[in-house]
Order: C-alpha cells, then structure tokens, then sequence
C-alpha cells in the first residue's frame, strides 16, 4: 500500500492565512471595525483564535495586512505594478494614471468598506490611526516623493519645493471628498487636481524687469 504523503505545513497556514484575510474583510464590511473581532475573525475562517495570535497581535494588523494583500493580488490579476508610479517623462500624464486607478480603487465596494472602516477608527482610535498611516499611506506617499524629485531633476517642477508638500496638493483633496462626500469621485476631479496644481509647481518663467520695453518687431 502506497503511504500517503504528510499535508505541507506551508500550504495549510498559507490556507488559513487566506481564510483569516477573506473572513476579516467580509467582517469588517458586514458589522463595521468596532463589533469585529478576533474570535469573529476566527470563527468565520473556520481556525482557532490562537491561530491568529499567533501571526497577529491586534484586529488592526489582520485587517491591513489582509487590505495590503487584497491589493497585490488585485493589481496582479489586471498586470500592473502593486507599488508603482510610473516614470514616463510626463509628469502630469504619469500622475493622472495613478490617480485615476486610485478612484477605480475608492469606488471598488472590496477596496471602499474596508477602507472606510480603517479610516474612520484611525480618526478616533490613535493606535489604529497610526497604524494606517504607516503601513497603508508612508509606503504610497514615498512613491510620490521619489516621482516628484524625479521631476524636479528632470526640471519639470521648481527646484525650491518640498515634495513632501507638494503631494498632497494631489491626494490630499482626493482623501477629503472621498471621506467626507464633498463631491463626486471622477477622472476628470482628478485630472483636474494634477492640472491646477502642476501650473503652481511648474518653474516660474522670470519676470520682465518693470520699464523695460519690450522689443518690436526688427525692421528690414
């Protein structure tokens, strides 16, 4: 009789792992951060709580990292890069793609609950707050630093600009009217945050000293 090969221990956790992502999700979507919870967590993926302390130590955790996770494999299932802005050598077209996949994402109900829910808790729960910005935002806003500065050597931007600053000309607003339903969450919105403010960080062409006259036309 052909003995039957053990169960891979990496495949099984890797299950679990996915179970505990998807079941987290669905949670968080269905009752909202507050009432989800661990044990909730657990029981909807079908492993021991203990499980789950054993590769997380909050909700929070499982929560982002099952939303960094839906969102590598969501970007792998269309063929793009998961984190990646791209450097064509038109700033404003590069932005624009970006920020138009971003509105996909805001308004993708997989992407937006759970979004949601993070954000609100991180207004009033520090820790959670905290958490998002690092591991959800930092690694997003660095990709935009290193555009910017990309583009200011390249000098399509003022070279006396922050680009630490200058981002959030771009998703700052964004982030608002998505939060806060100020208004709609379009392609053109967008387009038209890089327009405005790309003419404010463009180089200044110098000025014309004042009394000095122009030149005419040179006669024959």
């Amino acid at each position: 009789m052909v003995k039957k090969p053990a169960p891979s221990t990496t495949r099984r956790s890797e299950k679990s792992r996915r179970a505990i992502y998807d079941a987290a999700l669905a949670l968080v979507a269905e009752v909202g951060y507050p009432r989800t919870t661990i044990e909730g967590i657990a029981a909807r993926a079908g492993v021991g709580k203990q499980t789950i302390y054993r590769w997380w130590s909050s909700k929070a955790d499982v929560l982002l990292e099952a939303f960094l996770d839906l969102s590598a494999r969501t970007a792998g299932d269309t063929g793009e890069e998961p984190h990646a802005i791209p450097d064509t050598g038109d700033l404003a077209a590069d932005i624009k793609a970006v920020l138009r996949a971003t509105v996909d994402q805001l308004k993708d109900p997989r992407f937006e609950i759970p979004s949601r829910a993070l954000a609100a808790e991180g207004v009033v729960n520090e820790q959670v707050g905290r958490e998002y910005m690092t591991t959800l935002m930092e690694p997003a806003i660095r990709l935009y630093v290193d555009r910017l500065r990309a583009a200011q050597d390249a000098g399509q931007l003022r070279a006396d600009i922050d680009p630490r600053i200058a981002l959030e000309f771009f998703i700052a607003p964004l982030a608002q009217r998505w939060l806060q339903y100020t208004g709609p969450i379009t392609y053109a919105y967008t387009d038209t945050l890089v327009d405005y403010a790309l003419g404010g960080l463009a180089p200044r062409t110098p000025d014309v000293p004042s009394g000095t006259p122009e030149r005419g036309p040179v006669g024959p």
